[in-house]
């Protein structure tokens, strides 16, 4: 039969019960009795044993464990495209900036300089630079705070804290990247059930994804075998955190660098390995007759698809050893997103020109559905 834990309540009148049943004529039932604080006392002991308990038995299983008990389970399966085991830290980002040099004759900025930025971050110059006259001079730097806020748009400023001789107070970055969070429990818990219920194979589908997950800033993967012929493997994968400003979509040196790792650790039976990102196909739609048609209503519509797309498209992919299209998203799915959406109580679907709204049907095997235009009708 299965497990109540009884409620505080329940501990505290069955501790009184149990008083009375054993000493006739105790008084447990009058307030602030010596009898009645000790059956409180004892009922609340017991109450916290069991609230333990009951948490205690969530971290047993991977499936329900968090934090600590998640990366005790995570340190035994799980191995990053860094070696270490376990939980993806944060990453620092490192780049290059554009220091300005106003003297006429050069200046030198040693090697350990540092620089802040609005974001808080302090950034470290890894290697001296020097030159002998006045212009713009490249410096390479690594943030010395971890994770995606040290990453920066190009063009944003920096400023040295003690500026060398000959150099202007601030520097502009020309890319600054790679900054990654440290993995949160939901994505540690997607990889570890991943990995449990696929060991490794040798080189399937599977493990191509799990290669590509343990890249850090890697959130989704998909693997296609054959697509682009008898031999080959195409691995297709999504950075929803540290690619944010891009839809999640990876840019060229992610692919390098997921290309790199799986390089490393792949069969070589593989004829053509083919790491690529997801092409971004906008959906759009108009949604009209909205009642509540206010900020907050389409804000949270706006979230709600977001969510919707996060857990339904994907590329071409394999499942089970069987190839999968790419996923269409049905228009039935989308209208249920909206009607969960706080604060929609009706409206109508119509696609940008006014007609019905059908299914996302994606053209190729490599488009993957995206958030586009959503008019307000």
């Amino acid at each position: 039969m299965p497990w109540t834990t009884p409620t505080l309540y329940t501990l505290r009148s069955a501790c009184k019960s149990y008083i009375m049943a054993a000493l006739e004529g105790a008084d447990a039932l009058i307030p602030n009795s010596v009898l009645r604080v000790m059956a409180d006392v004892n009922a609340m002991l017991a109450n916290l044993v069991l609230q333990f308990i009951a948490w205690l038995a969530l971290q047993l299983l991977p499936v329900t464990a968090t934090t600590i008990w998640l990366d005790r389970w995570a340190t035994m399966y799980l191995i990053n495209a860094d070696g270490s085991k376990g939980r993806k830290q944060a990453t620092f980002a490192s780049g290059t900036v554009n220091a300005s040099i106003i003297s006429i004759t050069g200046a030198t900025i040693a090697a350990g300089s540092l620089l802040s930025g609005a974001n808080g971050v302090t950034y470290q110059v890894t290697a001296q630079a020097s030159t002998s006259v006045a212009g713009t001079l490249p410096v390479s730097i690594i943030a010395l705070n971890a994770g995606a806020i040290s990453n920066l748009d190009s063009g944003a400023t920096l400023a040295f804290l003690s500026p060398p001789n000959g150099v202007s107070g601030s520097a502009s970055v020309v890319s600054l990247s790679g900054g990654t969070d440290t993995e949160t429990d939901g994505q540690l818990q997607y990889r570890l059930l991943l990995r449990l219920a696929n060991p490794p194979m040798g080189g399937d589908a599977t493990d191509y994804v799990q290669w590509a997950l343990a890249v850090p800033g890697v959130t989704r993967a998909w693997a296609s075998p054959q697509e682009m012929g008898i031999g080959t493997m195409t691995v297709r994968f999504m950075m929803d955190g540290l690619r944010s400003n891009n839809g999640g979509f990876p840019i060229l040196s992610d692919i390098g660098s997921v290309r790199n790792y799986i390089d490393s650790v792949r069969p070589v039976t593989v004829r053509d390995l083919f790491i690529e990102s997801p092409i971004p196909n906008p959906i759009n739609f108009e949604v009209s007759n909205l009642v509540n048609n206010n900020p907050t209503t389409w804000a949270n519509i706006q979230s709600a698809i977001v969510s919707l797309l996060l857990d339904k498209a994907a590329p071409a992919s394999c499942v089970n050893g069987v190839s999968v299209p790419p996923q269409t998203i049905y228009v039935a799915w989308v209208s249920d997103a909206i009607l969960n959406a706080g604060g929609v109580e009706s409206f109508d679907l119509f696609d940008i020109n006014g007609n019905q709204l059908g299914d996302f049907v994606m053209p190729n095997n490599g488009s993957m559905a995206s958030i586009g235009t959503i008019r307000h009708g």
